[in-house]
């Protein structure tokens, strides 16, 4: 059992993103149910919903799951005692400075993790006195870091830098991600998109087709000189966007059209590169076992390979 394990009670150390409206007990808990940790999300400002949404995962698994709390989309600051108030264990935060909710959270005796896409993100997060780090390249879909850093970089920076627990993000879908991010020292992975694409996910089949269909170059950064910065597929309206070099971001105000509505040109559907390795629509449980046992696998042929004196 590694670190992340330890703090959050899962068999895989597999972690859900928390996308908004599309993190929530649906698809966090067939995540939970298949060993990983499923998150449930409040990026989407929705605080009944999201309560809701954590009241229902009690009757859907009994795995252990978390919260994502976004200070930037924190509309209702009161959410955060009602986190701290509903036994949820494991939390994590992003979108700024962890400082502000850590002496809530610990108070609470919870365990917090904290998405960085810098090294000097992550170091002032660890002087914050966070559990972990989620270090997130700029391959992920959504909010994004416009001066970004790939996870493959990104990640042995944090690692020579900082001695916590770290969960790998963004272009990591599947065993070879998962083991190119433990090689780098990682203790666990998160994933968005291929999730997303999950059969159990509720967004509508359009979106996870365009997924599926995505090529390697099949997604854009859109924004990077204003906020919010975003990765996107490429769709007819995300390469106006890209080609006129701003965006107008009540864009985002349709994007539940996209989501669940299926009109993919309706705002921006948001995905990482990982688009591009996703092949079919699977269930959760079979993408986590198939992430494991291809993470078990590479680790068992690098292995037998060294054994031998291969290089």
């Amino acid at each position: 059992m590694n670190r992340v394990q330890a703090h959050t009670g899962v068999t895989y150390p597999i972690v859900q993103a928390p996308m908004g409206w599309i993190a929530r007990s649906q698809l966090a808990s067939a995540v939970s149910n298949a060993g990983g940790l499923g998150i449930i999300e409040t990026s989407s400002g929705e605080t009944e919903a999201c309560m809701a949404e954590i009241a229902k995962m009690r009757a859907l698994t009994d795995k252990p799951f978390g919260v994502n709390l976004p200070l930037l989309f924190l509309r209702d600051p009161a959410i955060v005692d009602r986190v701290c108030e509903s036994g949820v264990r494991f939390v994590t935060t992003s979108a700024g400075s962890p400082a502000k909710l850590l002496p809530r959270l610990k108070q609470a005796g919870l365990i917090v993790y904290h998405v960085v896409p810098t090294l000097a993100a992550a170091i002032k997060a660890a002087e914050a006195g966070v559990d972990g780090l989620i270090v997130e390249g700029g391959e992920g879909g959504g909010f994004k870091n416009p001066d970004d850093v790939s996870t493959l970089v990104l990640l042995q920076a944090v690692r020579e830098n900082v001695d916590l627990p770290l969960i790998a993000a963004g272009g990591i879908c599947d065993g070879r991600g998962m083991a190119a991010a433990f090689a780098l020292g990682a203790e666990g992975i998160q994933m968005g998109t291929r999730f997303v694409s999950a059969l159990e996910s509720p967004v509508h089949r359009n979106y996870k087709q365009a997924i599926v269909d995505a090529a390697d170059t099949g997604t854009l950064m859109l924004n990077r000189k204003s906020t919010p910065c975003v990765r996107a597929l490429k769709t007819e309206r995300s390469k106006a966007i890209a080609e006129a070099g701003v965006m107008d971001r009540t864009v985002l105000g349709t994007v539940k059209d996209v989501y669940f509505g299926g009109d993919m040109e309706a705002s921006l559907a948001l995905a990482g590169q990982t688009a591009g390795l996703i092949h079919e629509v699977l269930p959760v449980g079979e993408i986590i076992q198939r992430t494991v046992d291809g993470f078990h696998a590479i680790r068992k042929q690098q292995w037998e390979r060294s054994a031998v004196g291969a290089f």
